[in-house]
């Protein structure tokens, strides 16, 4: 009989045995997929240890930075700003709603005009119209005012955009800074571990009684010299990393689970410098803010200088007047045509006019400073393209002679030859050859990117 009942339950045993593989291999799966995933902004690093590389640290940043946020909003504001000015251009509709208490009687018109019905009087009144307010004619005022504020929303969009490219370009001078200070750290472990080796070299030598006491004593204050650079370095790094998380805008907590990794490169340039020094006022987006700038502050003269042209506008009502302590309406409206026209303001008008016509002077003289600026950080970029790129050459040369020197010192010193300064001295000097060639080499990639900033390059 038990066996019967295995028989009848085996097929419904067997689909419980297949959807609990099925849910074990997905979760795996999941778990798996997970660990593998690579985090495109600061919410996808949790506590499993993650390692990023260049670009996906400038992907994170560009949707985290908070200083890249605030200028997109206040890219919206602007936006707003238009959107406002251009709503005074429309008419304007409302509803206006009044109940007045008077302390004597008022006379309330009659409901028809031209009819004999008896006028009468209240000390309550109750009042409801539709009003319209159109300008019809400001001296282009109001289209200035829009025409400047569509400038000043194209200036925040440059703005925003620039602001991204200076991200990027803070983001691998530093990513570039701690791959060089990485390398700078290894350099002096594979120091220290030499010097360890020597040292026990010279400890064999002075049991031998073959070496003096004053070469052991030499190479120990050299092993403490090392000590002290490694914990001055490994600081530096730990600097960076926070200014690199910082710009990444990761909290303490989420930093701690981050490394990154990538490769510093000497790559071959082909680009024409002089036609990226013309193209540079085109594809600077600061130096369009400016100009969109520029631009919104004469529409703003513009509009001062209107403030003296008289203004029209039409205004039409239509309404009900009811007495407080009667039901009876009486129908009112009316349609007209007002002029305003200055004839006495204390001096504001001209005032206004002095203020930005100041304000475009100032304007035109910092798009001109600009302009140099540009022209400056281009030339600047190619010469330090130039000059690391010299001075990498320089120092790859500067490693084979030091490490052929201290192969040669310390054979000498082995066979008896040779003194412990000159063996430490072509150490120090192969340590310092090393520590400039990364540094060097992280300068050059850093001026890679300083002139793609400074023609306006998408990085």
């Amino acid at each position: 009989m038990d066996r019967c009942r295995l028989k009848k339950s085996s097929p419904l045993f067997v689909l419980v045995i297949l959807l609990f593989t099925a849910y074990t291999v997905s979760a795996e799966s999941d778990i798996l997929g997970q660990s593998a995933a690579v985090p495109k902004s600061a919410s996808d690093i949790t506590e499993v240890q993650t390692i990023l590389n260049l670009e996906q640290c400038i992907n994170i940043a560009l949707k985290n930075n908070p200083a890249v946020a605030q200028k997109k909003w206040d890219s919206e504001t602007a936006l707003a700003e238009k959107d406002i000015a251009q709503g005074k251009l429309w008419p304007e509709i409302s509803a206006v709603g009044e109940y007045t208490h008077y302390l004597d009687d008022r006379l309330i018109k009659p409901r028809r005009p031209g009819t004999l019905e008896v006028l009468g009087f209240t000390d309550e009144l109750i009042s409801g119209d539709i009003v319209l307010n159109m300008p019809l004619y400001t001296g282009r005022k109001l289209r200035n005012e829009v025409e400047a504020a569509e400038l000043i929303t194209r200036s925040a969009k440059h703005r925003l955009f620039r602001s991204r490219r200076e991200l990027v370009f803070n983001v691998s001078k530093v990513f570039y800074a701690m791959l060089a200070q990485q390398e700078v750290i290894d350099s002096l472990i594979f120091s220290q571990k030499n010097l360890e080796e020597h040292h026990k070299r010279v400890t064999e030598l002075l049991a031998a009684q073959k070496a003096a006491k004053v070469d052991l004593l030499r190479t120990e204050v050299r092993l403490a010299d090392i000590e002290q650079q490694l914990l001055r370095e490994r600081n530096v790094f730990n600097i960076e990393r926070f200014l690199l998380f910082a710009l990444l805008g990761l909290d303490r907590q989420a930093s701690q689970h981050v490394q990154v990794k990538g490769e510093l490169k000497l790559l071959d340039l082909s680009e024409n410098f002089d036609q990226e020094l013309v193209i540079a006022l085109n594809s600077r987006q600061d130096y369009q803010s400016m100009k969109a700038r520029t631009a919104a502050q004469q529409k703003n003269l513009d509009v001062a200088k209107a403030g003296r042209l008289p203004k029209l506008s039409l205004r039409a009502a239509y309404g009900n007047r009811w007495a407080a302590d009667s039901s009876e309406d009486n129908e009112v409206g009316q349609v007209g045509i007002f002029a305003v026209i200055p004839f006495f303001e204390g001096g504001r008008i001209n005032a206004r006019i002095r203020r930005e016509g100041s304000q475009l002077s100032a304007r035109k003289e910092a798009l001109r400073k600009l302009r140099l600026q540009i022209n400056l950080e281009v030339e600047t970029a190619v010469s330090n393209i130039e000059s690391t790129r010299a001075r990498i050459g320089v120092t790859q040369k500067a490693i084979k002679q030091a490490k052929e020197s201290l192969r040669i010192e310390r054979q000498k010193y082995n066979l008896g030859k040779g003194a412990i300064i000159d063996v430490l001295d072509a150490q120090s000097s192969m340590l310092d050859s090393q520590k400039n060639y990364y540094r060097v080499l992280a300068d050059y990639n850093t001026a890679l990117c300083q002139f793609r900033l400074a023609v306006g390059e998408k990085q």
